[in-house]
């Protein structure tokens, strides 16, 4: 494993895109940042405002982002470390961007006249809608319910799916799309429900909202964002652990893949590369990107590469 970048602002949302660079959301910088990824180069392209997080190409070509409104930051003995909301918070929001023109729209804020509290992550399906999470917000006394929406690129639909979770973090697709796959972070436990229709879940088993437990980890270990494999494994980031977790759809835990460097919060991956052979992992509190060849291919996402 090594490091491609250094000094990125809490990286998170990491995409490859078709240019060959990793594109990466600077929650803590809001920014867009596009890496060149032998040169470890960074290119600052867009301000997003607030906290840009989990992003995706959508079917038209454009970037959308979850962005969680923005947070309060302090440095603890070199590591970033996210706090409060700021004294401006308003909410959360869905942003559309158009990278070659470095334009950016807010797309959705509300949902059935509900403000986005912490929009988290996000993936697309072949019908080309997207599901996103949104986290909440952690008040200094106080947690906010968190959800599940399904949304249109277009800004014409949202809906609530799911509702409430314990912090719904990471979400992703099955290879085939029929199941969805949340991790919640502070349970630390993976969730799966199948999917009927774009944007309509069925019940999968016992769980929260009729949810499958795919998997509980054991000890302190959360969760943070996921992708999936091209065998169907989930690849899930888990704090404090620093490690990507790979766990079978059937529940079995095949590997914790631990990337080096002290760095307790690694939250996200992605996959490029040849073949989608290279796995791309964002270690936030010391602002790195990290690299390493995978045990197999990542999944081909919907509207990326």
């Amino acid at each position: 494993m090594r490091v491609v970048a250094e000094g990125l602002k809490f990286p998170e949302g990491p995409v490859a895109l078709k240019s060959g660079r990793i594109l990466v959301c600077e929650m803590q910088g809001q920014t867009l940042a596009e890496i060149e990824p032998t040169s470890g180069t960074v290119f600052r392209t867009v301000h997003c405002g607030g906290g840009p997080n989990g992003a995706a190409m959508g079917p038209d070509g454009a970037l959308y982002v979850c962005n969680n409104g923005g947070s309060l930051w302090r440095d603890v003995r070199g590591l970033a470390v996210m706090g409060l909301p700021p004294a401006n918070y308003e909410g959360g929001f869905i942003q559309r961007v158009e990278l070659g023109e470095e334009r950016v729209y807010t797309l959705y804020t509300h949902c059935d006249g509900e403000r986005l509290r912490g929009p988290n992550d996000i993936v697309f399906d072949a019908a080309g809608g997207f599901w996103f999470t949104d986290m909440g917000k952690n008040w200094k006394r106080t947690h906010d319910h968190g959800g599940v929406y399904y949304a249109r690129a277009d800004g014409s639909s949202i809906q609530e799916v799911l509702f409430p979770l314990l912090t719904p973090n990471g979400i992703a697709l099955s290879p085939d799309g029929k199941e969805l796959y949340v991790a919640e972070t502070l349970s630390g436990r993976i969730w799966a429900w199948p999917v009927v229709s774009p944007g309509k879940l069925g019940k999968g088993g016992n769980g929260p909202r009729g949810g499958r437990l795919v998997y509980g980890f054991g000890g302190y270990q959360l969760l943070d964002s996921m992708a999936v494999d091209a065998e169907g494994n989930i690849c899930a980031a888990t704090l404090l652990t620093a490690a990507i977790s790979v766990v079978r759809p059937d529940g079995q835990l095949l590997d914790q893949v631990l990337v080096p460097g002290d760095e307790p919060f690694i939250t996200n991956i992605c996959f490029g590369g040849n073949d989608l052979r290279t796995a791309y992992i964002t270690g936030s509190g010391r602002g790195r990107l990290y690299a390493t060849e995978w045990r197999c291919p990542g999944l081909r996402l919907a509207f990326e590469l």
